[in-house]
């Protein structure tokens, strides 16, 4: 097993020491479909509206991290913020897989890695460069990973029966938010990505790893296609957020 970089020792035995199922237990009943959101203020926001219910805590030293009941269009999905960066994000994706969703919708904002791309343009992964570690530990070495068809196919109906303009594109998941380089970025470019982000290529290995469905709808952000830096105040671009995260529901309900 040993390689010359630790990394690539990807070990396809299904057991590990601690499984989800050791802090996790399933929950009865629990809706099959759940929405990713990574819009806390979007999630605040239904949540102080009185339109979540909490169904389950999960504890960290972070504090309690809820997990929520989400009626949208008289049906209930499950709704939680994963955490952000491919580490947290996933060890929160596994938690909630053990609870009993097994199709899932994810929603947030990336760099734009073309300047063309408008801040609030929605983009929607094909595939994802796996430049994280967390998803060498669930599936081989592969330079990308791609999300599940099914549920990229219901995203794609559900934005052409709204008429909302998208891109369909690659993305580039990396761990170093600091070390975007004007390199690395030119790199990226040439492999055909769009965006730039920090959770996508792990959450789609962990959901090929257990069997479950995942698409993904982005919207540009800031833009790294540049000599500067341009925030273009991104997150401040509520109407856009609160509208993904009703698409992604919508989306998801179709799987």
């Amino acid at each position: 097993m040993k390689k010359q970089f630790p990394i690539l020792e990807y070990d396809s035995d299904r057991r590990a020491i601690i499984s989800p199922s050791d802090l996790v237990k399933e929950i009865p009943d629990i809706p099959k479909h759940a929405v990713i959101c990574f819009f806390n203020d979007v999630i605040t926001h239904l949540a102080e509206s009185e339109k979540l219910k909490i169904i389950h805590s999960i504890k960290s030293e972070m504090g309690f991290h809820h997990v929520y009941s989400y009626k949208f269009e008289n049906r209930s999905i499950v709704l939680f913020h994963p955490g952000v960066g491919a580490p947290l994000a996933v060890a929160t994706f596994e938690d909630v897989i053990q609870m009993g969703c097994d199709k899932f919708i994810v929603c947030g904002g990336a760099g734009v890695l073309d300047k063309e791309i408008a801040s609030g343009h929605l983009i929607v992964p094909s595939s994802a460069i796996r430049d994280e570690g967390t998803s060498y530990h669930y599936i081989e070495p592969s330079r990308e990973v791609s999300p599940t068809t099914e549920a990229v196919n219901a995203i794609e109906t559900i934005l052409k029966k709204r008429n909302i303009p998208y891109l369909k594109g690659k993305t580039w998941t990396t761990d170093g938010v600091y070390r975007e380089t004007p390199a690395k970025i030119a790199l990226r470019k040439s492999e055909g990505c769009i965006s730039v982000e920090m959770e996508a290529s792990a959450l789609f290995a962990v959901a090929k790893f257990r069997g479950v469905s995942i698409g993904q709808i982005l919207y540009g952000g800031d833009n790294v296609d540049t000599e500067i830096w341009d925030h273009r105040d991104w997150q401040s671009n509520w109407d856009v957020r609160e509208m993904l995260l009703a698409l992604s529901a919508e989306a998801c309900l179709q799987l």
